[in-house]
């Protein structure tokens, strides 16, 4: 009788591998930056694709000797988790040194092979098992997924209660779990002397792991703010959405107002410095008790609407550490309230830092929410005189382009209808941005804001719109109503006594602009004035960076690149042009033709290997195989990533949508997974994928039309209600997602059970493309056509479902 698979120990080593991956992009973010991050996780993956080719070469020896070989692997993903990122960071790579010092690309190379190493060791078990219980390869997988989602729940909130270090740890335990747990499965002789051992391990591990610390770039604020003389981190308090690192200085005061006026006399009082992941840094201000030590809150540009008119109830999105609610209550706004991401950021104004800010959060009149911003103006009833979007993000890292990855839902067209719907029709929209030369932001949040009231029934934007900037950052002023000539009159006497330049305001002629933060020329009111024109889509073509607005199905806003422009920047590279490249982009087509390399190399490694071990009258076609797991790989992932981003949206919170849509998806694809098993019958194996396939389709292009009329039905609705609804409407599509793996595996078991380890490195290698792929073609064309995209992959692999080859071939 054959002995039993080792489900359990699969769920759990799936689990630990899953929650390896999210917490390494969480380090990652943390030491280097998101897009880097992106980069370096993304092709450690690969040892998924490896595992497939080693498997492939090897799999006589290996299951021969399934349990020995399956236990070390579980073992070496358990120590290499902890020990390969340990090393990795010790690494001296520097991202910004890559185009010119080529020690940096070596250096890159082995932090890949080093991160690859524990995937590479738990796809190996994966693949060992899906090879020798060839037989069973239907509830095998679904173990595998149903494992990995509650992985994913799990990092999530684990990370909300241990620092990501010890979260590293815990997963290297979890694969000795894995390992003890297997040995019990199997049978194995000798357990005690195996659990002993684990035992001695994990403490070996954790010893190793109390000594360690993470090492953030040099080039990463955090770390340049550490080298001013008395500065030190008085706190960390880590949660998915961030590592936040408290500073303090206590020799030279850290001062924070970006964009003060050139003349203003006063500084701020005592600061204490926030930083996310190293980097974005917020101001925590001490209360003096003097209003006079405040007088700097009225000499940056976001002050302007305060100047126009008195606003009666203000909306701050993005409270940080609370500089926008301190310059609302320095221009006595009566009612102030504020929207804040970050849990634990309202928690150090609410409690650690509550006597330091005089317990600013306790006065009545300002009220404080834990939410997403986009999230909380849609829900929200009320409607308010000013609404500002605060500037939270570096000036570095925006100038470096380090955000083109990120999407952002708060600076789309939609976004800014939904604020203006919110507002007073005398009300103003006030955001303020980092001022970057050649202008980016700041003339595609002018573009967007145009579109908005474009969209809201305004007929002439410009006649509604005012732009002002300083040395240093800039700011737009959007209205409901046409700005009139005492708000225009206002602004001009307060941007004179600033020496603040005004840019745009309705019948501004070009004289009154670049007086005194001089440019080269009048670029933003030239490019203003092309926005509000009939040359606009001119303008768009010719201008050095992509200005099109962004959209919630494009929610890219930071991504400015433009590959016609790239040989002009390249070779200005000796005269600082690699300053103007948006690195965040480039790293992701980088990383993207990386992926493709290695992808094909590792697919055809093996293929002399695999064609020993079929027989000829079996024998399989390889092109539909590699047609069939590619394309199945490419769509799965391609539709996960579109979803996720589609129910950000809907449920007003990234890390709910994350966690959310990432195990429902992996959890009930599991279940369709196991479900399949219903439908192996080698007689009707077309049948059964047509069924899987037509039900993708089916279920997909029907979301497609009426998920939008869903989210607008339910969007003001509760949470608690919005939660089952989401799992409700991913199961079908998931469940069916299941199925084409292992179906097609089945076959494979039939006709060419050897390549069932090539199989699986196929669909890894394509799972790795496909994260990369999906966010390059959603900031081209979309989100939707993304999903487009991964149905029309679906079809495609109903047609090279494998089978075995004809007679004449």
């Amino acid at each position: 009788m054959e002995s039993r698979p080792p489900f359990f120990t699969i769920a759990v080593l799936s689990s630990a591998m899953l929650a390896y991956e999210i917490l390494l992009m969480r380090l990652f973010s943390i030491i280097q930056w998101h897009h880097f991050a992106y980069m370096i996780i993304s092709l450690a993956l690969l040892g998924f694709g490896a595992s497939g080719t080693f498997i492939a070469i090897f799999q006589k020896a290996f299951t021969k000797r399934f349990s020995v070989f399956f236990l070390t692997n579980t073992t070496l993903f358990a120590i290499s988790s902890t020990g390969c990122f340990l090393a990795a960071q010790s690494i001296p790579f520097n991202p910004d040194e890559i185009l010119w010092d080529k020690q940096q690309s070596l250096q890159l190379f082995g932090i890949y092979l080093l991160l690859a190493l524990p995937f590479f060791f738990a796809a190996n078990a994966i693949a060992l098992t899906l090879t020798r219980y060839h037989q069973r390869v239907a509830r095998i997988y679904a173990f595998d997924l149903c494992g990995a989602g509650l992985g994913c729940l799990g990092i999530i909130l684990l990370l909300f209660v241990a620092m990501p270090l010890q979260a590293l740890l815990l997963i290297g335990l979890m694969g000795l779990a894995a390992t003890a747990l297997g040995a019990w499965e199997l049978k194995v002789s000798a357990r005690g002397r195996i659990v002993a051992a684990l035992m001695l391990t994990g403490i070996a591990m954790a010893a190793v792991d109390h000594q360690s610390e993470l090492r953030l770039s040099p080039y990463k604020e955090l770390t340049q703010m550490l080298r001013i003389q008395g500065t030190e981190i008085v706190s960390e308090h880590s949660s998915p959405l961030g590592l936040l690192s408290v500073l303090q200085s206590h020799t030279i005061p850290l001062r924070h107002a970006p964009g003060l006026s050139l003349n203003a006399t006063g500084e701020p009082p005592e600061q204490i410095g926030v930083f996310t992941d190293g980097g974005g840094m917020t101001a925590i201000t001490r209360e003096t008790g003097n209003p006079a030590d405040y007088t700097y809150l009225d000499q940056i540009t976001s002050a302007a609407p305060y100047h126009l008119f008195q606003p009666g109830h203000v909306l701050v999105l993005g409270a940080g550490g609370g500089s926008s609610i301190l310059q609302a209550r320095y221009h006595a706004v009566p009612r102030i309230d504020a929207v804040e991401l970050n849990p634990q950021l309202i928690n150090l104004l609410r409690d650690d830092y509550a006597d330091f800010t005089g317990n600013l959060l306790n006065a009545k009149k300002i009220r404080l929410y834990q939410g997403e911003a986009r999230g909380f103006v849609s829900d929200s009833g009320t409607q308010y005189d000013l609404i500002e979007i605060a500037l939270l993000d570096s000036f570095a890292a925006s100038s470096a382009g380090l955000f083109a990855l990120n999407e952002s839902y708060l600076y789309t067209v939609e976004a800014l209808q939904d604020m203006l719907k919110r507002l007073e029709p005398d009300g103003f929209l006030v955001i303020t941005r980092w001022i970057k030369l050649p202008p980016r932001d700041s003339l595609k949040l002018f573009a967007t804001a145009v579109d908005a009231l474009k969209k809201s029934g305004v007929e002439n934007p410009g006649e509604h719109l005012m732009f002002l900037r300083s040395w240093q950052t800039g700011t737009l002023l959007i209205k409901n109503n046409p700005i009139v000539p005492g708000e225009i009159e206002a602004l001009k006497t307060f941007a004179q006594a600033r020496s603040f330049d005004i840019d745009w305001y309705p019948g501004i002629h070009p004289e009154e602009t670049n007086r005194f933060n001089r440019l080269a020329d009048s670029y933003f009111y030239q490019a203003a004035e092309a926005i509000l024109g009939d040359a606009r889509e001119a303008f768009f073509e010719r201008y050095k960076f992509a200005l099109h607005p962004a959209t919630d199905d494009r929610p890219y806003f930071f991504h400015f690149f433009k590959w016609s422009v790239l040989p002009e920047i390249f070779s200005l590279r000796e005269s600082g042009g690699g300053s103007l490249l948006e690195g965040g982009y480039l790293v992701l087509a980088a990383t993207l033709v990386q992926a493709i390399v290695a992808s094909i190399i590792l697919i055809l490694l093996p293929l002399r290997f695999t064609a020993k071990n079929t027989h000829p009258e079996s024998a399989v076609s390889k092109t539909r195989t590699v047609m069939y797991f590619s394309a199945i790989g490419l769509a799965f992932l391609f539709i996960e990533i579109a979803f996720i981003q589609k129910f950000i949206l809907f449920l007003h919170h990234p890390l709910y949508a994350v966690a959310l849509v990432l195990t429902a998806f992996l959890v009930f694809a599991g279940l369709g997974s196991g479900f399949s098993r219903q439908l192996l019958n080698s007689d009707k194996s077309r049948l059964a994928i047509t069924f899987s396939i037509t039900g993708i389709l089916f279920i997909g292009m029907l979301y497609m039309l009426v998920l939008p009329k869903i989210f607008g039905y339910f969007m003001s609705s509760a949470i608690m209600l919005k939660i089952p609804l989401t799992i409700l409407l991913i199961a079908p599509l998931a469940f069916f997602m299941g199925m084409p793996f292992p179906l097609a595996l089945a076959k494979l078991s039939e006709i060419a059970p050897g390549m069932i380890p090539w199989a699986w490195g196929i669909n890894g290698c394509a799972s790795v493309v496909s994260a990369v792929l999906a966010t390059l073609l959603a900031i081209s064309i979309g989100f939707n056509a993304v999903i487009v995209l991964a149905l029309l992959l679906y079809g495609a692999a109903w047609l090279s479902f494998p089978a075995k080859q004809s007679a004449t071939n």
